[in-house]
């Protein structure tokens, strides 16, 4: 197999793990945060519980977050050396920052951690506040990377050599705003899902008391307002990356929306499948002018459509079922916090019913699936591109072999982790029960 495929599967497989436990990182430590705002607002121990038993479960995803981190950057150098080369020289800034943000998150982490029992209530919420601070910033400077490569700027290339270089104009590219802030806010959006689906199915459990249950309860409405929230906001930043897609990279959205043809009123083309022959979406549901308006703000604005570009630059047309369910898994979270919100304020003094907590069971890890649905949308419709318009990926990769082997012997790695993560943290938390806590807190 092609090695620029074979560094790519690499690369990417190592990515999506990585991509876990990073946003569990940044949206779990702004839920520790509100844990500790709603102790200290309301004086009610069990928030202080909810803070203390989410931090262990932080502590024990950041034991593979850090080196699964430390992976990926290695990956880009020995992957990717040509575009190392060009890294080194513009956009090396925001990594370098980067180190502080973590060194930041990892030093209050530790006071939190090891020093919260000595620490005033105060001092433990600035202490987290700091830890949050520290692990979205790290997020926000990494992206700043990534969304230069989609809106290269800082830089020019003259006869294969990088000159004019301008650090700043490379951080502050035209997508960085976007991409940043929706990458930040669909982690704590997922952060709070993945807790909602924890209370959830602990509420589902019959065995219960009723100390356990109102604890759980408490835990439930909390991170279903957050996880609203931060679903409202991604929905809106979404609206406004479509406008950036429209100025920035027509191309990445004529085909995200399976659009052949440049036109005003532009339809939005839900689900089905792009057809080259037929230079249509077959099998989906168009709303008339939706995507025009989505782009431009007007059902009479003029969006490209891919036959303005040479095929040879078309990124892969699944990409359209990708950005799809994106979309489509971003609103049904949406629905089902504002339904369970809903249901919550009506029926004020009674539980919610069973096949409402099993619809919310499912929201961790649907909102996990979303993710790695939007990575992955965002650098395949980058392609052929590494850095658009300026590095082909062809161009961007190693020539070394081995890589296949690499591949196999990550993937391993990769799903031994992740089972050995899920068997510590059920072994930490079934040694350790909600009760057993709250019998201990309570005297």
């Amino acid at each position: 197999m092609d090695s620029v495929i074979l560094s790519r599967m690499l690369f990417g497989t190592s990515m999506a793990f990585h991509i876990i436990f990073a946003t569990l990182g940044v949206g779990v430590t702004l839920m520790i945060l509100f844990a500790e705002l709603m102790h200290w607002f309301k004086k009610d121990s069990d928030y202080g519980l909810m803070a203390k038993r989410w931090t262990k479960g932080f502590a024990i995803l950041l034991g593979v977050a850090i080196p699964s981190g430390t992976i990926v950057g290695v990956m880009l150098s020995l992957l990717w050396p040509g575009f190392m080369e060009i890294v080194g020289k513009v956009i090396a800034v925001p990594f370098q920052i980067e180190i502080f943000a973590f060194f930041l998150e990892a030093v209050f982490m530790s006071i939190y951690v090891y020093a919260a029992d000595r620490l005033s209530h105060m001092m433990r919420i600035v202490s987290v506040t700091f830890v949050a601070f520290g692990a979205s910033s790290s997020a926000w400077l990494i992206n700043i990377a990534h969304s230069w490569m989609n809106t290269p700027r800082g830089f020019e290339v003259t006869d294969g050599i990088v000159t004019d270089v301008d650090p700043w104009a490379a951080v502050l590219n035209p997508s960085m705003p976007y991409t940043s802030k929706h990458v930040l806010a669909t982690a704590y959006m997922t952060g709070a899902f993945v807790l909602v689906s924890i209370a959830a199915y602990r509420l589902l459990r019959k065995t219960s008391s009723e100390q356990e249950r109102a604890y759980h309860k408490k835990g439930l409405m909390l991170t279903l307002v957050i996880a609203l929230l931060a679903s409202i906001y991604t929905a809106s930043n979404g609206h406004a990356t479509a406008g950036m897609l429209h100025e920035e990279m027509p191309l990445k959205l004529a085909a995200a929306e399976g659009l052949f043809e440049t036109q005003a009123n532009a339809p939005l083309a839900i689900m089905g499948t792009p057809n080259i022959e037929a230079q249509t979406v077959v099998g989906g549901i168009e709303i008339p002018g939706m995507l025009s308006w989505l782009a431009t703000g007007t059902t009479d604005g003029v969006v490209q459509g891919l036959n303005d570009f040479p095929q040879d630059e078309w990124p892969p047309l699944f990409v359209h079922t990708l950005f799809n369910l994106m979309v489509g898994i971003g609103f049904t979270l949406l629905g089902l916090a504002v339904f369970a919100l809903a249901w919550a304020i009506i029926f004020r003094k009674k539980d919610l019913p069973a096949w409402l907590l099993v619809a919310l069971v499912t929201t961790g890890p649907l909102s996990m699936f979303g993710i790695e649905m939007g990575w992955i949308f965002s650098c395949t419709g980058r392609q052929p591109w590494t850095i658009y318009g300026i590095q082909l990926t062809s161009d961007a990769a190693t020539q070394s072999g081995n890589v296949g082997m690499l591949f196999f012997l990550f993937i391993g790695l990769y799903i031994m982790l992740l089972v050995l993560t899920a068997l510590v943290l059920r072994f930490y938390f079934s040694r350790n029960p909600v009760q057993q806590d709250l019998t201990v807190m309570n005297g």
